[in-house]
């Protein structure tokens, strides 16, 4: 029997799964392995064409959120989770970075479990690691950054916006094109130096990946011609290395 007649017997189960920062092999072999098995696939705006063709089997549904753009409500979303649950046996819900990391997974979570559905998650590489790496920066640093914050000013529909940032050596801010003034103003207001460094990483591991340097003045200055995600990584972590000072034998 087709898994898409499960209606009306067994509720299907239903994964979380992080795809990752954007190129298909970041994806986890565990994630790559139920997408392969999924009968039908929930998918963010930011996941690939790439991506999905670890799926062809499956149905997929576009459920895409994007910051300013049209898209899907999120309880339209938890309504077709609990749809499909009912309608198929292996449900995906496949989503950018990691599912518990500005995912919006709580939600989702509160909804399967509202109506009795079986919930996994498979963990995906974040974005801030997945920059790290591509940018060779460390997000610690011995002796100058043993702490690290992520965080973002996007709130959910009807709430005030977060005003104060993170007390931290290393702040990694999620979707922060748009609040790149902002952000730099509230720390050089704070007391922070206009030298600290800042890297953006925009579209994050893809064929377009975009990488810029600078500091926390030039980043009150804006970032101009982002059209792709955008990261930014701000601390003494991002200095420059030097070799001959920075080299200790590790």
């Amino acid at each position: 029997m087709p898994s898409s007649e499960v209606a009306g017997r067994a509720l299907g189960k239903v994964y979380l799964i992080g795809a990752g920062p954007g190129a298909a092999d970041l994806i986890t072999i565990r994630g790559a392995r139920i997408l392969s098995q999924a009968d039908v696939v929930l998918y963010d705006a930011l996941v690939t064409e790439e991506m999905l063709a670890l799926c062809p089997q499956a149905d997929k549904i576009s459920v895409g959120k994007r910051s300013g753009q049209r898209s899907t409500a999120q309880h339209v979303i938890n309504e077709q989770l609990v749809a499909c649950a009912k309608k198929y046996k292996l449900v995906v819900r496949l989503k950018g970075g990691d599912p518990m990391l500005f995912g919006r997974a709580d939600e989702e979570l509160r909804a399967l479990e509202a109506a009795g559905i079986d919930v996994d998650i498979v963990p995906g590489i974040t974005a801030a690691l997945a920059a790290a790496a591509s940018t060779r920066q460390p997000l610690t640093k011995r002796g100058v950054a043993r702490s690290v914050a992520f965080f973002t000013s996007s709130t959910a529909p009807n709430h005030p916006e977060e005003t104060t940032l993170p007390d931290c050596d290393t702040l990694i801010q999620y979707m922060g094109g748009k609040e790149a003034i902002t952000t730099a103003q509230k720390l050089l207001a704070q007391g922070r130096s206009p030298a600290l460094p800042v890297v953006v990483v925009e579209n994050c591991s893809r064929e377009n990946e975009r990488v810029m340097r600078l500091s926390l003045g030039g980043l009150e200055q804006g970032l101009s011609g982002c059209q792709g995600p955008v990261l930014v990584m701000i601390g003494e972590a991002f200095a420059p290395r030097n070799s001959d000072k920075d080299s200790d034998g590790k």
